[in-house]
Formats: C-alpha cells, sequence, structure tokens
C-alpha cells in the first residue's frame, strides 16, 4: 500500500518518537508546506491519511498536543502513543498540491479531491470515514 502512495509522490518527511511518554514529531522537510495530503506509516503500513490547508508543523501540533475537543486528534495522540511505545516505527509522508491542476480560473486542490479515495481504497486502520 505505501508502494502506492510514493508511485503518486508522497514523501518521506518526518518520524514520531516519544519524549517524555509523549508523541513528538520531528520533521527533516516541508515543515512550512500547506495545501498537503500526509499519512501516518507504522512500519511501512498506512495507517491514518488526512489533508490540511495548515503548515504541516501545524496540523501536526494539534496530534502532539491535542485540545479536548479535538476528537480526531486525541484518538491518533493515542495510537501514535500505542504505536511507539510497542517500538514500532512511525514515518509521515506526505503529497503537496504544487497548484498546477486548473478548471479554467479555478484550482483543483489535489488534496481535497484525493483524500476521500485514498482513504477507500486503503482502507488505514486509523481512519473512522467509511467505516
Amino acid at each position: 500500500m505505501l508502494n502506492k502512495l510514493k508511485e503518486i509522490g508522497f514523501k518521506k518527511v518526518g518520524m514520531w518518537h516519544l519524549n517524555n511518554g509523549k508523541p513528538e514529531l520531528t520533521l527533516h522537510d516541508a515543515t512550512n508546506a500547506s495545501d498537503i495530503l500526509y499519512c501516518f506509516v507504522v512500519d511501512g503500513i498506512p495507517k491514518y491519511i488526512g489533508k490540511t490547508t495548515q503548515t504541516l508543523a501545524k496540523r501536526m501540533y494539534g496530534y502532539y498536543n491535542p485540545s479536548s475537543s479535538q476528537r480526531t486528534n486525541i484518538r491518533n495522540n493515542q495510537n501514535l502513543q500505542r504505536a511507539l511505545h510497542e517500538g514500532k516505527q512511525v514515518d509521515v509522508f506526505i503529497l503537496i498540491d504544487k497548484k498546477l491542476l486548473k478548471l479554467g480560473d479555478f484550482h483543483i486542490n489535489i488534496a481535497a479531491g484525493l483524500e476521500d479515495s485514498l482513504i477507500s481504497t486503503l482502507s488505514p486502520e486509523w481512519n473512522l470515514l467509511g467505516k
């Protein structure tokens, strides 16, 4: 499944690790990228696919430090903790929308257009959409 994501341009930009028992992300690229699809990959298996218009760093902070009203962030924070405590490698892959696709004067957001299809096709375990 990871190969399917790589074939369409996903690339590894970071890795989660534990810091005082909490998930923390080290990004080595694309910190300020926005309009992206991102994927949490655990031991080579895509586990969660999401999209954001925020910068990657800002969106990932929500998983590191979720507020009480952010159910998806809380759930994935717990998923990240569990995987990391089990000694698994958790990577972050992204696909950046380079804004090349247009219909007339209108930009077509690749992240928004692909997210549902990727989740439907790959059925990542941590995504609840369609389950």
